[in-house]
């Protein structure tokens, strides 16, 4: 058994390799450029969820007071104007009124408020938005499942998988410009999943699209350029500019896959540059397994 993982590992090695993109190696941070006067930056981290009853390791609350200031300290780095989390959830079944991440995060980063968020029992709060107060303005927000049933709360994904949706923010612009941001979390284990997921953005944007809104899709795809569920998103009128190298680490800083985080933007938004991704462990400690994704973008 031992030969055979050996053998498979080191197949799977070689293919990403072959792929490229990929650095099996320790990664030292990438610098975001300074962005231009007038310029967006928008950012997405998964930040992993919290497991409320587990004693130990890097998903319990003990692992969450380890990791939380080096998330803080890495967000403050970023000086993000808008950034859109996934998996910001302290889970206890049937219970999401504890939300550990979001509260400590505003705390720590007062110029942020939380969008997409809101009583659990009427909005799934584990994907907020967090907004610059000094420049933004909400003016709506909601949601939708990846599911057969869309818009009723917490229902199953297509396959019967568990939950998985978008969250979304109307914001203004201090210039009176709007901006749709959407967040969305795809089902890592499921292909059906997240191809259905990606045939339902595509219908929920087609009006925002064809109305000329400026328009963000951002988030984890756990899918990689060039994927069925990336065409799909592309095909629906989105540009994709991936991020280089891995954006999952293994909590580890470890990379083997090409970016599965993205930014995807619809007409009328430009990329001032790539997209990078933050590859540092502040005070030797990674904040997530997965790195923050950092795009500025332009109006157009």
């Amino acid at each position: 058994m031992r030969k055979l993982t050996s053998l498979l590992l080191g197949i799977l090695i070689a293919a990403v390799v072959l792929l490229g993109g990929s650095h099996l190696w320790h990664s030292r941070g990438v610098e975001a450029s300074v962005p231009r006067q007038g310029q967006l930056r928008i950012a997405s981290l998964n930040t992993h969820y919290i497991v409320l009853d587990r004693e130990g390791g890097p998903w319990s609350v003990a692992g969450w007071d380890r990791r939380k200031g080096a998330m803080a300290a890495q967000l403050g780095s970023i000086d993000a104007d808008i950034v859109a989390f996934q998996e910001m959830e302290s889970f206890r079944r049937g219970d999401g009124s504890v939300n550990l991440a979001r509260d400590y995060l505003l705390e720590q980063l007062p110029a942020y408020a939380a969008a997409a968020t809101g009583d659990w029992r009427d909005f799934p709060s584990t994907q907020p938005i967090f907004y610059r107060r000094d420049r933004f303005r909400l003016v709506d927000q909601g949601w939708f499942f990846f599911s057969e049933t869309p818009d009723i709360i917490y229902s199953r994904s297509f396959d019967g998988n568990w939950p998985a949706f978008a969250s979304w923010a109307l914001l203004q612009d201090r210039d009176g410009r709007r901006l749709r941001v959407l967040n969305v979390h795809f089902d890592y284990s499921s292909g059906e999943n997240r191809l259905r997921s990606a045939d339902l953005v595509a219908e929920r944007i087609a009006p925002w699209i064809a109305a000329g809104d400026h328009l963000v899709v951002i988030g984890d795809l756990n899918a990689i350029r060039g994927s069925k569920t990336a065409t799909k998103l592309q095909e629906a009128g989105l540009a994709l500019w991936p991020a280089a190298g891995a954006s999952y680490h293994l909590n580890r800083g470890i990379n083997l896959f090409p970016a599965i985080d993205h930014v995807l933007l619809a007409p009328g938004m430009d990329y001032a540059a790539r997209p990078v991704l933050l590859r540092e462990a502040p005070g030797g400690v990674w904040p997530s397994d997965h790195y923050p994704l950092v795009a500025d973008l332009d109006y157009r």
